[in-house]
């Protein structure tokens, strides 16, 4: 069987393209996205199920109605809600199973799932009535199920975990107090700038198709002001690295990276099919022609049938995402890689990147697709006539159907979006207190789309902050490629203060934040990034995108110790969701703040799960006992509201010295301090104060959490393998070792491809008790067709920590 491109298989293909994805559940309103190959009025239908469990279809609750907007002229694209009567309230009940079905006029949801005679039947239900269910939150929090995780690259390495989730629903289908209720997935849903050539082969191809026209992309623009138009078609696979570089300005190849960049998506077509290609089987070929059809080099043909062979196996197990978002409320969140590596990284990036017609209209691509396939089932209410978003929609199917020529509509979709107009530096950024922001003020007054949200269910809040569009740029010429803050002085307002403010106390219990980037990470890797930033600042400005420093929270303390105190402000206890870094883990932080001389205990956790299918080399060694070399130690930091007196206090053996410690301007001053002892004691220093007044205003203390000894899932059959069972396919020593379950047992994280299962232990009468569960799922190496699971507890117990800093006696001279 030969390459069959999507033009020639479009009419066999069933109506429903991708879909249906179950987007938020609220207590009166269900939101469902699909997309289709044709044009349909959709009518959403929410259904009770008989005693709750899911099995048996009831009454008709809720009905909701919506036409399709045309992105192509075979994608059409829905989001659909389905309200309550006026007036009616509370319709769908915790801890409650419900159906729902989908009518594309004359067409129920079975028929337009399996179209033709002979495609292969879909089912995206776990039942005998054949539709998708969902469960409803709880209001005991002891029976809360949140699934999260990140990074999801098809070549990546390792078995896509995120199919492992529809094995979890499947398991607790019919259990709503056991079955997970609610996904977020929190960055990097797609890639657009690291893909396989044989998948952009495929890609490219299927985007043109979808569009009904080739997009001509605006490369650079000439002397005489005219622009240079090139067709996407000629922008081949593993071919991309240097108009994605010099054209657009992008950084995903730097440094000395270029295969990182060799696919990289262009085209708004192409964008739009890779969300296809990542949620649904419907459009995948079933092969890619062969690499020496495409290649004359021996070694890049086999690197296209080595890539081509992996994007396969992906493409074999996406039935069981596509069945498992269609049953679970799925909110997501963007990071870099849903447009390219370093979006919006720093000054630096954004000067270059928008500056030029390429990067710009690449950059446009992607935020349209993100705004399309992922944030409008966040916020359907965005969407609505008159809002932000339908102007959106409408200014994109009016320049999706003009082929891309229309120049009105394609400015109009950049003020939607917060991008700028024209090119120029003009009016790019706009202040922000003691920073910059991207300019979202336009003269006309148009309203743009926010992606940052807020989910609250019966008894927890989940708030979703957007920490790549609302970064707080560093003001200064010399400092463009600074890490910045990543919220702005006004986005720590808009996105945490005002929505914790709005909560309902007295029925919320727990306080949950995506945050799609790590607060606290492995020690190791800050080490390496801040020494290779540092080594690099004077360089080629390139080498700053090296690492990823500016996306850190601890590279900015002003904006670390801003997140800490405006989530602790309001909240005692704050459980953090992130992903980003490819490995799993939890960390627990502990933080007190003074307060007219009285000291306030609150609690974080941090919940890292990463990545569904993107494991790499140094993922692989801290997954093992490797990792137990170099534990991670507790580390205890401080901050300040105003600017203290401080003295670095030094001992060597006999010698001993305070010296005056110079403070940054920046407020609040934070200072991690690591008091350290050598052998013997011999060595010693910490920061002393000079006064009661220049005590810190708040202190906290990290700790990592204990990855406990793996368990089967409970699904499995198999029981629980000896620590010194034999691996499967372990042909040399060293295999066997590098497989054994005593080595792939480490101490801390996880680091093959995961999702994490959050739940809690939570008692309304000893709140010392209160503890926040994570359940890492993943395939381990001693069997790799098993799933098991990795369990970390973090006690959410309010800890009263000791001043870190003391009052240095008078009598002590500083130098």
């Amino acid at each position: 069987m030969s390459w069959t491109p999507l033009r020639d298989r479009i009419d066999r293909l069933p109506l429903i393209l991708a879909g249906p994805i179950l987007r938020r559940t609220e207590a009166n309103a269900v939101t469902v996205w699909v997309a289709l190959k044709e044009p349909r009025n959709v009518t959403l239908k929410v259904y009770s199920t008989v005693n709750g469990n899911g099995e048996v279809i009831d009454r008709l609750l809720l009905v909701g109605r919506s036409y399709t907007i045309p992105l192509g002229q075979f994608l059409h694209v829905v989001v659909v809600t389905a309200h309550s009567k006026l007036g009616e309230t509370n319709i769908l009940e915790p801890s409650k199973i419900y159906a729902y079905d989908l009518e594309f006029g004359n067409d129920n949801l079975a028929k337009s799932l399996n179209f033709q005679d002979g495609f292969p039947e879909v089912t995206i239900s776990y039942f005998p009535h054949q539709l998708p269910t969902f469960a409803m939150p709880p209001n005991d929090l002891n029976y809360l199920r949140i699934v999260h995780g990140s990074c999801r690259k098809p070549h990546g390495g390792g078995r896509d975990a995120l199919t492992i989730l529809d094995d979890l629903i499947e398991h607790s289908a019919n259990q709503a107090l056991n079955r997970p209720q609610q996904v977020f997935l929190t960055g990097d849903q797609i890639y657009g700038d690291d893909v396989a050539d044989p998948l952009l082969w495929a890609v490219t191809e299927a985007g043109n198709t979808l569009l009904g026209w080739e997009e001509q992309l605006p490369v650079k623009q000439l002397e005489n002001r005219e622009v240079e138009y090139i067709k996407i078609s000629e922008f081949l696979p593993g071919k991309r690295t240097e108009i994605a570089q010099e054209y657009a300005g992008f950084t995903a190849m730097l440094v000395n990276k270029p295969e990182k960049a060799k696919s990289h998506l262009f085209g708004v077509g192409e964008y739009f099919a890779m969300y296809l290609f990542a949620w649904s089987p419907i459009v995948w070929p079933n092969r890619f022609p062969t690499g020496n059809r495409v290649r004359k080099d021996q070694k890049k043909a086999q690197l296209w049938d080595e890539e081509a062979a992996v994007v396969l196996e992906f493409a074999n197990d996406i039935w069981k995402v596509r069945r498992s978002l269609a049953n679970i409320s799925t909110y997501m969140i963007c990071d870099d890689h849903d447009v390219t590596d370093d979006w919006f990284l720093n000054r630096e990036w954004c000067d270059r990147v928008l500056s030029k017609p390429f990067g710009k209209r690449v950059v446009q691509n992607a935020m349209l697709a993100y705004a399309i396939f992922q944030a409008w089932g966040n916020t359907p209410e965005q969407f609505q006539s008159g809002q932000p978003g339908a102007k959106l929609l409408l200014a994109a199917k009016d320049w999706l159907m003009s082929g891309g020529i229309n120049k009105n509509t394609e400015a109009n979709i950049a003020k939607y979006l917060g991008l700028s107009v024209d090119t120029s530096l003009n009016n790019r950024y706009q202040d922000d207190e003691n920073t910059v922001i991207l300019n979202r003020q336009h003269s006309d007054g148009t309203e743009i789309l926010i992606w940052y949200y807020t989910i609250r269910s019966f008894k927890h809040e989940v708030i979703v902050l957007d920490t790549r569009t609302w970064r707080g740029y560093i003001k200064g010429e010399n400092k463009s490629t600074d890490p910045p803050m990543l919220l702005s002085p006004t986005a720590f307002k808009k996105q945490i203060q005002q929505p914790l403010q709005e909560t309902d106390n007295s029925q919320i219990e727990a306080t949950l934040v995506v945050i799609p980037t790590n607060l606290v990470s492995l020690s190791f890797v800050d080490i390496v990034q801040s020494w290779d930033w540092q080594r690099h600042q004077d360089e080629h400005i390139y080498h700053v995108f090296n690492s990823d420093v500016g996306d850190s929270w601890n590279f900015n303390n002003v904006g670390f110790g801003q997140l800490l105190s405006h989530l602790f402000e309001q909240r005692d206890r704050v459980i953090v969701l992130t992903g980003d870094i490819h490995y799993a883990g939890a960390v627990k932080l502990n933080y007190c703040v003074r307060n007219n001389n009285q000291i306030y205990p609150k609690v974080m956790a941090q919940l890292t799960s990463s990545a569904f299918k993107n494991v790499e080399f140094t993922t692989n060694l801290v997954h093992t006992k490797i990792s137990s070399l170099a534990l991670q130690k507790p580390k205890i930091g401080a901050g300040w509201n105003q600017l203290p007196e401080l003295f670095e206090v030094q001992r060597i053996q006999e010698l001993f010295q305070v010296i005056n410690l110079e403070n940054t301007p920046e407020l609040p001053l934070v200072y991690e301090i690591e008091s350290g002892n050598g052998s013997n004691h011999d060595i010693f220093w910490t920061i002393a104060a000079k006064n009661t007044n220049s005590l810190p205003d708040w202190w906290y203390r990290t700790e990592w959490i204990d990855r406990q000894k793996s368990h089967p899932a409970a699904w499995e059959k198999t029981k629980n393998v000896p620590l010194n069972s034999e691996p499967k396919n372990s042909s040399t020593p060293f295999s066997w070792l590098w497989r054994n379950r005593w080595f792939q047992e480490g101490e801390e994280v996880v680091g093959l491809a995961n999702f994490g299962l959050v739940s809690f232990n939570w008692s309304t009468e000893n709140d010392a008790t209160k503890a926040v569960i994570q359940d890492v799922y993943w395939r381990p190496l001693w069997d790799e067709n098993s799933v098991v699971y990795s369990r970390y507890s973090v006690p959410l117990k309010l800890v009263e920590l000791p001043m870190p800093v003391n009052v240095i006696p008078p009598l002590i001279k500083p130098k």
